[in-house]
């Protein structure tokens, strides 16, 4: 029976992911605590901000009740069109760690983000350099800790995955996808012997570095086209012979990236063709998430729905085996990083939806296509 046979596949394509997250999980660690009595470090906590008047308040609110660091919140507005910088302004003028630098006009060829950044790092007044998304909430031992890790790994650059709230259907269904690829697909422990740029990772929505290795690497002035520095500004420090590493950042930070079902399509796929949509890379990813994490469910199902009839004894196990191993990476993240069970258990599903935003997007910048973001038209490298 052709359905038998198919499960070998399944099987060893669904177990990949799975071992590769049983073996990761242990080195995916959360950020140490700062030592007691030691040096407080200075921080400059840099922030672009575009059309954030709704999330703005909360971040500095946040990051100004900060404990255990010497540190100044500079957020550049780029160009906003609301009350961005008003609400920073008035931030500035009760609380003198505040201040506001007002974006340059956008260069040809930069990215808004990536040109953002270059200026916030410009303006920093410290040595330490940590980058936020503005709809970063932070607790209040989140940036000493951030620092820690960095200086516990002695590394140039270190990432940290804060935990995603959801308030929609699709970021429920497909965020949670983000510590299912990151940890189903990355060696974590070659990735931290191996200096490769192909072996590099991050999370754009915090970053915590050095001016030094900044300046050596290029900063974000390296990527300065890039739509996706979660991937990009990692690469191109490692590119620079500087190591690069990252953490478990859930019970320290929380990021809401989208709010509606269309900001959802909108921001998975504007960046996707630097990643997983990328023409070398979307064929084999869709082999493996495909064989590994739908094609076992198709074949479960099939097996169900006729009572196994014909099916040989190692066919059955086999098919078993493979949809264990699909779901397996999900159901320890609803326990390790507090996912949604309902949303694990739709992950076939999400990995089709997924895969379909991934496709969009490569053949969308086939046919020349752009696409926008805050009022900005963007053109992926």
């Amino acid at each position: 029976m052709i359905a038998s046979w198919l499960a070998l596949p399944a099987l060893a394509l669904a177990a990949l992911p799975a071992g590769l997250t049983l073996a990761n999980v242990r080195f995916f660690t959360r950020s140490p605590r700062p030592a007691p009595g030691g040096p407080v470090p200075g921080v400059s906590v840099l922030v672009p901000a575009r059309d954030e008047a709704r999330v703005i308040g909360r971040l500095a609110a946040a990051v100004l009740a900060s404990r255990d660091v010497d540190l100044e919140l500079v957020v550049l507005d780029d160009d906003s069109r609301d009350d961005t910088a008003r609400i920073i302004t008035d931030l500035a003028a009760a609380d003198p760690r505040v201040r506001l630098v007002r974006g340059q006009p956008l260069p040809s060829g930069w990215c808004g983000k990536q040109h953002a950044c270059f200026q916030l790092a410009q303006a920093a007044r410290h040595d330490i350099l940590l980058f936020l998304d503005a709809d970063v909430a932070l607790e209040p031992d989140a940036v000493a800790r951030t620092v820690a890790f960095l200086d516990a790994r002695g590394v140039d650059l270190a990432s940290g995955f804060p935990r995603q709230e959801t308030s929609c259907f699709l970021d429920w269904l497909l965020l949670p996808l983000i510590h299912f690829v990151l940890l189903g697909y990355l060696p974590l422990a070659i990735a931290r012997s191996d200096n490769r740029p192909g072996l590099a990772a991050g999370c754009g929505q915090l970053f915590v570095t050095r001016r030094e290795a900044y300046r050596r690497c290029g900063g974000h002035a390296a990527i300065k086209a890039s739509l996706h520095d979660g991937i990009k500004l990692p690469r191109a420090y490692r590119a620079a012979g500087l190591s690069t590493d990252l953490f478990d950042a859930g019970d320290i930070a929380r990021c809401r990236m989208y709010g509606t079902n269309r900001e959802v399509l909108r921001g998975l796929g504007k960046n996707a063709t630097e990643g997983i949509a990328a023409p070398g890379s979307i064929l084999p990813f869709t082999l493996l998430l495909v064989g590994g994490e739908i094609l076992p469910v198709i074949l479960l199902g099939s097996g169900l729905a006729g009572g196994w009839k014909g099916w040989p004894a190692w066919g059955v196990a086999a098919t078993l085996a493979a949809a264990f191993a699909a779901w397996l990476p999900r159901l320890l993240a609803v326990n390790r990083f507090g996912h949604s069970l309902t949303s694990a258990l739709a992950h076939p599903f999400g990995v089709a939806v997924f895969l379909g935003i991934q496709w969009v997007a490569l053949i969308r910048r086939t046919l020349g296509l752009q696409t926008s973001w805050r009022g900005r038209t963007l053109s992926p490298q």
